[in-house]
C-alpha cells in the first residue's frame, strides 16, 4: 500500500506539473536583431509616471462638488496632450503591469512560480534598451527592470519596504518621498558634471513609481477620501515635477510625459482579477511628439461615461496596456523591446506621415522576427512530415507585405503601408500563440490516457482489496505473458519518437508514464471480469439509479467552483437526507439538529465574499457565542457526572480566557488604525502567540473523542478571530457544529444496518495505534461518506471565501498581525485563516472513522477517485486566458445602480476600443478580458472560465489530504503533559 500512495503521489504531481507545459508555457523567444526608426526622433527624453492602483473612473471623474481631483491632468487633457484608457490584462497585480508597460508583452503565469518578483525567462524591456534609466520608487518594483538590464545605466531609488505600511498614518508620504527625491537628484546634477552631462544625453528615461494611491486603496479603499486625497497630492506632485523639468532643460520642448496606472482597484480594496475597476486605467500623455487636444462632435464610444467625467468633447484614445512601450520606443527612437507585443498607437503620435510610418513598419517587423524564431524553433524540434506550417503568414506572404509596404513608404502612399503593416502584425501575432500551442493537444492526449487509467487503475484496487464486490483472486493466478514485451515495445517506440523529435525531457514523462499505468489495469482483468459478473446481479433499476447520484453529486461539486449557490443546494438536500431514511424515526433529535445545522450553514455560501464592509460587531458576537458554547459543554460535562483534572480545567480556562483577549485585540486594533495610531505592538505580540499556540493547546487536554474535538474547535477559533472582518468569523463555528453531528448521524446510520452497536463519544478515545483488525471492508454507504468528507472539504475552501481569487480576501484580515506590506507572510496568514475550516473538517472525520471502524486507506482511495474524476473535468475546461487567479465565480458588482451601469459602460468601452482586437492578443490571451453576457435584468457577468485554479486545488487535494490527515491525527491522539501523570477519570 505504501508503494502505491507513493505511485500516486508522483503521478499526481506529474498530472499537476503538466498543465504548466501545456498551458502555461512562457511565450518568450530570444535570438531576435534590435529594431528601431532610423528618422530623428521628436524627443529627447521620457518621464514615465505609474501611479500605482489608480482606476481610470476615480481619476477622470469629477469630486461632488464639480470639480476634478487632479486639476493638472485635467488641463492636460484639455490643453495641451491626448488621453484615453490603458485596458490592463489579468492578473492585475504590480509585476504584470509594470512589465506590459515597460517590456511590452504580457507576463506568463510561471512567473507566479517566484512571486512576481522575477521572470523565469529573461526579458527585453524600455528601460535596458535607453541611454540611461533612472528610477524611484517602491524596492518591490525598481529592481526587477535594473536586474535585467545589460551594462550599469539603470539606476534605482527606493524607499525603505517598512514605509509601505497598511497602518500607517499617511500613505502618501511614498510618493512625496519620490518626488523630494527626484527634486533633489536634479538640484544635484547641478553641482555634478558626470551626472549633469548623463542628463543632457538623448534617449533616456525617467521613471516614478507613486505607490502611495495603491497602498491607501487597500488599507481604506477607493471610496475613502485617503484614496481620493492622494489623488490630488499625486497631481500636485506631477505639477512640480513637470515645472521643474521645463525649467532645468530650458523649455527645448524634447521631453516627453506619460501619466498611467499599471493597474485599478476594486470597490473593496483589492486587484488581481478582471473586474472592470482593475483592468481600466488611465492614460494621459503630453509633450515632444504627442498630439494636442483634439475636440469631436462625436466620439468612437457609444455611452454616457464621458458625460459624467465633462469629457465628451475631448478624443478619446483607448489602447491595450502592452501599446504603450512601442509608443515610448518610438517618441524617444530607441529600439523596441525584442519580446514587445504591443501595436503602435499612432492615434497619439504628433509627427510627419512618412515617421508613422516607418514607426509602425518597424514595428511589424519587430514582431515578425518573433514569429520567424519560434517557427524555426518548432520547425526544428518536428518531423518534416509531420511539420503544419502557419498557412496564413507564409515565408511569401511575409516578403510580399514587407515589399509592398516598403513600396508604399517609398512612394508617399503612407496609409496604404500603415494599412499593410497592421495586418503583418495582426497575422504575426495569430502565428505566435499558433505555434506557442503547436503541440498541446498531443500532450494533452497523452496526459488524459494516463489520467484514465490511473483512475480505473485505483478503482479497481479499491474492489479488489477493500470491498466484496468480486471473489477473492487466487495468488497462483497466472498473469497474461504476453502483455509486459508488448508494452515494453510500445515504451521503446514512444521513446524513439520523441527522440527524434528532442523533444524535453518532461514529454518523455508525460508520454511514457500512460504505458505503466495501463499495463497495470489490464494485469488486473480477472478483477474486471469479477466486477463485470458481480454488476450483471445488480438490478439494473438500482444500478442506473446509482450512477445517476454519483454522476449528479460529482456534477454539483463541480458547478460549485462556480456558483458557490450549488454549495446551498447540496447543504439543502443534505437537510432532507434524515427524512428519506429510516434516521427521523430512530433519533430525531439528532436528526432536527443535522437539519438545522445544514441549513444554516447553507446560508453562507449565499453571502457575498468581495465588496463587502469590515463589520467587527459580528466577530465580537461570534466571540460571544463561542464563550457561552464553551460554559454550555463544561457545564454539560459536569452535569452527567465526568469531572476534570486540574491540568485540563485549566486547558479550557487558558482557551476562554484567549478567547476574550482575541475579541480585545481585534476590537482594538481595528479602533487604532481607524484612529490611524498604526498597530499596537501589544497586540501584535498577543495575536502571534496566539497563533503559536493554537496547535499546542489541544495537545494538553484530554483524548476523549468530544473532548479534544472541542477543545481544538477553541484554540482554532481564537486564531479564526484575530483573522476575521465580518461574519466569516461565523462560519467554523456553524461548520464545527455540523461535523459534530455528522458523527452521531454516522453512528445512527451504522447502527441501523446492524454492523455494530452505538458508543458514547464521551468514552471513546482517540488511539494513534488503532488496531487493523477492527477495520471493515467498504460498503456501498461509504461511498457517501467519502462524498461528505469531499463536500464538506468544498464548502470549507468556499463557504466565505475563494482559495483561488485573491479578491476574495481582504487585506484587513492580517492586520492583528502585521500591516507593513509583506505579500509573503500576509499570503501564509490568510492561508492558514482557509485552513482552519480544512482543519475542522478532517479532525470530524478522524472521529467518523473511528466511530464506525473505517480503514482511512480505503476512504482515502474513494476521496481520490473521487477528486481525479474532478480534475479530468477541470483539465477539459483549462482556459489560458482570463483571470488564472478567478475561479469563475461571478463576483457581485456594488450593489447600486450607479456602479452596474458603469462597469457595464465600461465594457461597452472596452470592446468598442479601435485598439482592441482579438487578433492581437499574445501569446494566448484575448485582449478583451470581461464580457458582459446579456441578461433580462442588464446586471453584469462574467463567463464561465474554468482556469488553472480549478485543477489545481483538486489535483492538489489528494496530497492536500494526505498533510491535512496527519495534522488532524497529530491533533487527536497525541496528547502533552504540563506535569507528572495527565488525571483524566470517567465517571
Amino acid at each position: 500500500m505504501l508503494l502505491f500512495f507513493t505511485l500516486g503521489l508522483f503521478v499526481h504531481v506529474v498530472f499537476f506539473a503538466s498543465i504548466f507545459d501545456i498551458y502555461f508555457t512562457s511565450p518568450l523567444v530570444h535570438g531576435m536583431t534590435p529594431r528601431f526608426t532610423s528618422l530623428p526622433p521628436p524627443a529627447r527624453r521620457l518621464v514615465l509616471f505609474v501611479a500605482d492602483g489608480l482606476r481610470a473612473d476615480t481619476l477622470y471623474e469629477l469630486d461632488e462638488n464639480g470639480n476634478s481631483r487632479a486639476p493638472f491632468i485635467r488641463n492636460i487633457i484639455m490643453h495641451e496632450g491626448s488621453w484615453g484608457i490603458s485596458h490592463t490584462r489579468v492578473p492585475t497585480e504590480s509585476r504584470p503591469g509594470h512589465v506590459a508597460l515597460i517590456a511590452g508583452f504580457y507576463e506568463d503565469v510561471s512567473a507566479v512560480a517566484k512571486g512576481w518578483k522575477e521572470n523565469p525567462v529573461e526579458f527585453d524591456s524600455l528601460f535596458n534598451e535607453s541611454k540611461y534609466t533612472w528610477s524611484w520608487g517602491s524596492p518591490d518594483i525598481l529592481p526587477m527592470f535594473a536586474k535585467g538590464a545589460s551594462g550599469d545605466h539603470v539606476y534605482t531609488y527606493s524607499y525603505d519596504a517598512e514605509r509601505e505600511d497598511f497602518g500607517a498614518h499617511d500613505a502618501t508620504k511614498l510618493d512625496t518621498w519620490v518626488f523630494d527625491h527626484v527634486k533633489e537628484f536634479f538640484h544635484a546634477a547641478r553641482n555634478n558634471q558626470s551626472l549633469f552631462s548623463k542628463i543632457n544625453e538623448e534617449k533616456i528615461v525617467f521613471f516614478l513609481h507613486l505607490l502611495g494611491i495603491d497602498t491607501n486603496g487597500h488599507a481604506h479603499r477607493p471610496s475613502s477620501r485617503e484614496y481620493k486625497d492622494n489623488i490630488k497630492i499625486v497631481d500636485d506632485g506631477v505639477k512640480e515635477i513637470v515645472s521643474m523639468f521645463k525649467h532645468f532643460y530650458g523649455n527645448d520642448e524634447k521631453t516627453t510625459f506619460i501619466f498611467t496606472s499599471d493597474h485599478g482597484m476594486t470597490d473593496w480594496g483589492s486587484h488581481g482579477a478582471g473586474h472592470p475597476s482593475e483592468t481600466l486605467t488611465p492614460l494621459v500623455t503630453w509633450g515632444a511628439g504627442i498630439k494636442y487636444p483634439q475636440k469631436v462632435s462625436a466620439q468612437q464610444f457609444d455611452d454616457k461615461f464621458l458625460k459624467e467625467w465633462g469629457l465628451e468633447e475631448w478624443k478619446r484614445k483607448d489602447v491595450n496596456q502592452a501599446d504603450i512601450t512601442p509608443l515610448m520606443a518610438s517618441l524617444i527612437g530607441v529600439p523596441f523591446p525584442l519580446n514587445s507585443v504591443g501595436i503602435l498607437p499612432m492615434d497619439y503620435l504628433n509627427n510627419t506621415d512618412l515617421f508613422k510610418a516607418e514607426s509602425i513598419f518597424t514595428n511589424a517587423v519587430q514582431i515578425l522576427e518573433q514569429f520567424k524564431v519560434k517557427m524555426t524553433q518548432k520547425k526544428e524540434t518536428t518531423l518534416p512530415f509531420l511539420f503544419t506550417p502557419f498557412k496564413l503568414l507564409s515565408e511569401a506572404k511575409q516578403t510580399n507585405i514587407l515589399r509592398k509596404a516598403r513600396s508604399y513608404i517609398e512612394q508617399g502612399e503612407f496609409d496604404e503601408a500603415i494599412s499593410l503593416c497592421k495586418e503583418l502584425i495582426h497575422l504575426a501575432l495569430k502565428g505566435l500563440s499558433y505555434y506557442h500551442t503547436y503541440d498541446r493537444f498531443f500532450l494533452a492526449t497523452n496526459v488524459v490516457i494516463g489520467f484514465v487509467g490511473w483512475t480505473v487503475y485505483a478503482s479497481l484496487l479499491i474492489i479488489k482489496s477493500h470491498s466484496n464486490l468480486t471473489r477473492r483472486v487466487s495468488k497462483e493466478l497466472k498473469k497474461p505473458s504476453h502483455l509486459l514485451p508488448c508494452f515494453v515495445a510500445i515504451g521503446i517506440l514512444v521513446a524513439f519518437f520523441l527522440l527524434i523529435q528532442a523533444c524535453p525531457w518532461t514529454y518523455y514523462v508525460y508520454c511514457l508514464l500512460p504505458v505503466p499505468i495501463w499495463y497495470a489495469v489490464l494485469r488486473e482483468f480477472q478483477v474486471i471480469q469479477d466486477l463485470v459478473a458481480s454488476l450483471l446481479t445488480f438490478p439494473l433499476s438500482h444500478f442506473v439509479w446509482y450512477l445517476l447520484v454519483f454522476i449528479l453529486g460529482i456534477e454539483v461539486l463541480i458547478l460549485s467552483f462556480f456558483y458557490r449557490c450549488m454549495l446551498t443546494a447540496g447543504l439543502i438536500a443534505f437537510a432532507v437526507w434524515p427524512f428519506l431514511t429510516q434516521l427521523w424515526t430512530r433519533a430525531k433529535i439528532t436528526s432536527l439538529g443535522w437539519t438545522f445545522f445544514c441549513l444554516l450553514l447553507a446560508v453562507f455560501p449565499l453571502m457575498p465574499v468581495v465588496g463587502r464592509e469590515p463589520d467587527i460587531s459580528l466577530v465580537m458576537g461570534a466571540g460571544v457565542l463561542v464563550l457561552l458554547l464553551s460554559l454550555f459543554v463544561v457545564t454539560s460535562l459536569m452535569k452527567r457526572k465526568i469531572s476534570f483534572g486540574k491540568e485540563e480545567l485549566l486547558v479550557y480556562l487558558l482557551q476562554m480566557i484567549n478567547t476574550v483577549l482575541s475579541m480585545y485585540v481585534v476590537y482594538s486594533t481595528h479602533s487604532s488604525l481607524f484612529k490611524k495610531q498604526g498597530l499596537p505592538l501589544t497586540n501584535q505580540i498577543v495575536s502571534w502567540a496566539t497563533l503559536a499556540s493554537s496547535l499546542v493547546v489541544p495537545l494538553l487536554s484530554s483524548p476523549v473523542l468530544f473532548r479534544r474535538l472541542f477543545s481544538i474547535l477553541l484554540s482554532l477559533m481564537s486564531t479564526y478571530l484575530l483573522l476575521s472582518t465580518g461574519y466569516e468569523a461565523l462560519f467554523p463555528l456553524v461548520l464545527s457544529c455540523l461535523m459534530f453531528i455528522w458523527i452521531y448521524m454516522e453512528q445512527e446510520t451504522l447502527q441501523q444496518s446492524g454492523i455494530f452497536s452505538k458508543q458514547k463519544l464521551t468514552t471513546i478515545q482517540f488511539s494513534y495505534n488503532t488496531d487493523i483488525t477492527q477495520f471493515r471492508q467498504l460498503y456501498l454507504d461509504d461511498l457517501r461518506r467519502a462524498f461528505f468528507l469531499v463536500f464538506f472539504l468544498v464548502t470549507a475552501f468556499f463557504g466565505t471565501g475563494n482559495i483561488a481569487s485573491i479578491n476574495s480576501f481582504d487585506l484587513a484580515s492580517v492586520y492583528c498581525f502585521l500591516t507593513v506590506f509583506s505579500p509573503f507572510m500576509m499570503g501564509a496568514l490568510m492561508m492558514w485563516k482557509i485552513l482552519i475550516p480544512f482543519v475542522l473538517v478532517m479532525c470530524a472525520f478522524e472521529a467518523v472513522q473511528l466511530t464506525t471502524q473505517l480503514s482511512s486507506k480505503s476512504l482515502f482511495l474513494i476521496v481520490l477517485i473521487i477528486s481525479d474524476i474532478m480534475a479530468l473535468q477541470f483539465f477539459f475546461l483549462i482556459k489560458d486566458y482570463g483571470s488564472w487567479l478567478d475561479i469563475g465565480t461571478r463576483p457581485p458588482l456594488d450593489s447600486t445602480p450607479l456602479r452596474r451601469r458603469r462597469a457595464a459602460l465600461l465594457l461597452n468601452v472596452n470592446r468598442t476600443s479601435p485598439w482592441i482586437d482579438e487578433s492581437t492578443s499574445f501569446p494566448t490571451q484575448p485582449a478583451l478580458i470581461p464580457q458582459k453576457i446579456g441578461s433580462m435584468d442588464g446586471d453584469l457577468e462574467y463567463p464561465i472560465i474554468a482556469c488553472i485554479s480549478h485543477y489545481v486545488i483538486v489535483m492538489s487535494m489528494a496530497i492536500f489530504l494526505v498533510f491535512l490527515n496527519g495534522l488532524a491525527q497529530l491533533l487527536t491522539t497525541k496528547q502533552l503533559k504540563l506535569y507528572g501523570k495527565p488525571k483524566s477519570h470517567l465517571i
